[in-house]
């Protein structure tokens, strides 16, 4: 399921928001630009996140817990995540404020990451994008907004909707306003799912990163309540 936009209005402009799908699209100009060569190659090993580099030296690598999520390994994963964030982060962002709201998603991917660590911390795989720090803001955006609607691409190869086609005459594609509890909770419900199997899969660390999926969804869930009091005392 695609989210193409949300019925919840800002009362200003997401500027930190779109700043940040401005880096992400910037950096992944630039990773093209240098190709696969030994140059971009260098690019990677420099500034992706590594899990056993981390663990063997965490001052050398620290870094990399924060450039790690402006870097994409290829145009779906950016134009997926840049999606998801431009959808939920402006809400997200006015909520905690600016300041705070940087903080949160630097933080959020970072956690991300080292729940990847947890399970994967003998991985040389090296770890880019930023999904976890994107699923922080889900976890926060399902706290403040629950209730709100969400409106929703489900692609012909849902297998639901492939199944109700056989008995039913239905649109290729199907759009629908889902609550926010549903979408999100649906996200998170997959991505808890496929992190349980990922156990049982033996291998180097390849694929999808789903701890840090669920890792930075925890992290929003408690971490975006707590900066959104902070604000209001303030």
């Amino acid at each position: 399921m695609i989210p193409l936009r949300d019925a919840n209005p800002t009362h200003g402009k997401p500027i930190l928001t779109w700043i940040l799908v401005m880096l992400n699209v910037a950096v992944f100009a630039y990773q093209y630009y240098l190709g696969q060569g030994l140059a971009g190659l260098e690019f990677i090993l420099n500034y992706a996140f590594v899990p056993e580099l981390f663990i063997s030296d965490p001052g050398a690598n620290l870094v990399s817990l924060f450039s790690s999520l402006f870097m994409h390994g290829g145009l779906m994963h950016l134009i997926s995540n840049m999606i998801f964030l431009l959808v939920f982060g402006d809400n997200v962002e006015e909520r905690v404020g600016r300041p705070l709201f940087l903080l949160f998603y630097l933080l959020g991917g970072a956690a991300a990451s080292l729940a990847h660590t947890l399970f994967a911390g003998a991985s040389l795989v090296p770890l880019v994008g930023a999904s976890g720090a994107i699923s922080a803001v889900l976890g926060a955006y399902i706290i403040f907004y629950p209730s709100q609607r969400v409106m929703t691409l489900i692609p012909p190869l849902f297998v639901p909707w492939l199944v109700l086609s056989i008995f039913v005459r239905v649109p290729r594609f199907f759009m629908l306003w889902l609550p926010a509890w549903l979408f999100i909770g649906y996200w998170a419900f997959l991505q808890l799912l496929e992190a349980g199997g990922s156990l049982h899969v033996s291998g180097d660390g390849t694929g999808v990163a789903w701890w840090a999926h669920v890792g930075g969804f925890l992290f929003g869930l408690f971490m975006g309540p707590t900066l959104a009091r902070f604000r209001q005392a303030r």
